[in-house]
């Protein structure tokens, strides 16, 4: 049987299908990815060696309400050439991880009556699942409390590296000296601003209780200083998080996911509204609620407000790990079981007709 992964414009909607592919691999004979040409899952599947498929796609912009009267017309062709797409490939089921890169694939296998099955990682479901949710088979989710059609919780998919991480290979790969608690402050896969202008203008003051590693993303201004290390990208970042005695983080659904499941301090810093749906805020006041994590909204970050939550952080022994460590298999099932619900009724179909 054969399966087609959809979802990106941001890591967010790609690592967790990556995620799931060794789990796949065992009930799957092929596994595709479909996603846009210009797309990060473009770059994350060919560092994989995953085949990768393109079809052009739509994008909803927020701030400019005009701009999108087109979209329909725009979204129609995008379907048309998905769905020539999914005529090659022919897939026993579509499994999405959201975003705008999903919707055509999605819209695509419904008119070829091909199963979809959606995963949510935030609360709140973003825009392109709430529709697919009107026509997937079901719509799994992180959370007990997301809203949405047809929603089965399952948990998050987790990277397998996750739990083959050792914090011991970081103290020698940074030169770390052990002396002092280690901080890492990350700002999701295309960095943040906000958080490396912080950490730029406030390093002496963390640089006195911590050493820090920090993933600033690309197109970061170079600052130095004793005790403090940067990159814009980090392979080994779950190793990173296992020597962390605290991180700092923007509060994406799979850096809460991944953060939990180490069993991290964890101090979030979630995108502000403006700058998206809001979907940051609720993820991290979630983890907060959980009595997991401390949530400072960027409106609020101030090196008091920043310094007095680490040293209560610090105060505590860390949180439990949370791996759902079957989250995959799980997921990897409902998908099987779909996809062969589909074979079964197109073989009874053929009969029919051999009839």
């Amino acid at each position: 049987m054969k399966i087609v992964l959809t979802g990106g414009g941001t890591a967010g909607h790609v690592t967790p299908n990556l995620a799931l592919i060794p789990e796949l691999s065992k009930r799957f004979d092929k596994i595709y990815y479909v996603g846009s040409e210009s797309g990060i899952e473009k770059r994350l599947c060919a560092a994989k060696g995953q085949d990768f498929y393109s079809v052009p796609v739509v994008k909803l912009d927020r701030s400019k309400v005009f701009s999108n009267i087109l979209i329909p017309a725009k979204l129609a062709k995008c379907v048309k050439e998905a769905k020539k797409l999914l005529l090659d490939l022919s897939p026993d089921v579509i499994f999405s991880k959201g975003g705008y890169v999903s919707l055509p694939v999605c819209l695509a296998a419904r008119s070829l009556k091909i199963p979809v099955v959606a995963h949510e990682s935030d609360v709140t479901p973003g825009l392109a699942n709430r529709i697919t949710a009107n026509f997937a088979v079901c719509v799994l989710t992180s959370h007990r409390a997301t809203k949405v059609k047809n929603a089965v919780f399952v948990g998050n998919p987790l990277r397998p590296e996750l739990f083959a991480a050792d914090g011991g290979r970081i103290a020698e790969k940074y030169g770390l000296s052990g002396k002092k608690p280690l901080l890492t402050v990350v700002g999701g896969s295309s960095g943040s601003e906000a958080l490396n202008a912080f950490v730029a203008a406030n390093l002496d003051r963390l640089s006195e209780r911590f050493e820090i590693i920090h993933i600033t993303g690309k197109n970061s201004d170079k600052i130095t200083g004793k005790g403090y290390f940067s990159k814009p990208y980090a392979d080994d970042i779950f190793d990173i998080y296992a020597a962390s005695d605290v991180i700092i983080s923007r509060a994406g659904a799979n850096a809460v996911a991944e953060i939990s499941a180490m069993g991290k301090r964890a101090i979030y810093v979630p995108l502000p509204k403006a700058a998206s749906r809001g979907d940051q805020i609720i993820n991290a006041k979630a983890a907060q609620a959980k009595g997991i994590a401390t949530v400072i909204e960027q409106k609020d970050l101030s090196a008091v407000k920043l310094l007095t939550a680490l040293d209560r952080a610090m105060s505590f022994p860390p949180p439990k790990a949370d791996k759902q460590e079957n989250v995959n298999a799980k997921i990897a099932d409902i998908l099987f079981n779909a996809a062969s619900k589909k074979s079964d009724a197109t073989e009874k179909k053929k009969g029919k007709i051999r009839q």
